[in-house]
């Protein structure tokens, strides 16, 4: 079987601009998390970096926990991808691992969220709580709300 001239060549050149063209994987950094207003010592800070998808769900990507200590901790995540997300974060006082509510839904336990946006009458939306985060990753700091 014989090709056209110049058929390798062209095939070559397709090839290579398929891969030039190809989207480039998002380049991931450190994110340190500093949760603030820690009221006490009891239990554990549980925080989640979390894309839109994921906000308000116990289900997001990025998690991590440590010891509480009041009035303030540093979380550190590993290898987050630049893009937009918000944190949130609760203090998990008596360790059942989830945020404890009252039968109308108010959380019983400190709460908080990137951006600190003001919370009453329901969480805030995504969008009150979106940060940019970008390959080199960074810092962010928000403050628990007690009640």
């Amino acid at each position: 079987m014989r090709h056209e001239p110049g058929f390798s060549r062209r095939l070559l050149t397709g090839a290579i601009l398929t891969i030039l063209m190809a989207p480039l994987p998002a380049l991931a950094g450190p994110v340190t998390a500093i949760i603030e207003n820690i009221p006490d010592d009891s239990g554990t800070i549980r925080v989640a970096i979390c894309t839109e998808d994921e906000f308000l769900k116990p289900s997001c990507r990025y998690h991590a926990e440590t010891k509480a200590v009041a009035p303030k901790v540093s979380v550190s995540f590993e290898d987050v991808p630049e893009g937009v997300y918000a944190v949130q974060a609760f203090q998990d006082r008596n360790g059942n691992a989830k945020l404890d509510r009252s039968f109308i839904g108010i959380p019983r336990e400190p709460i908080g969220f990137s951006r600190d946006p003001k919370v009453s009458y329901g969480p805030p939306g995504f969008d009150d709580c979106v940060v940019k985060l970008t390959p080199a990753g960074g810092a962010l700091a928000l403050k628990l709300i007690t009640h």
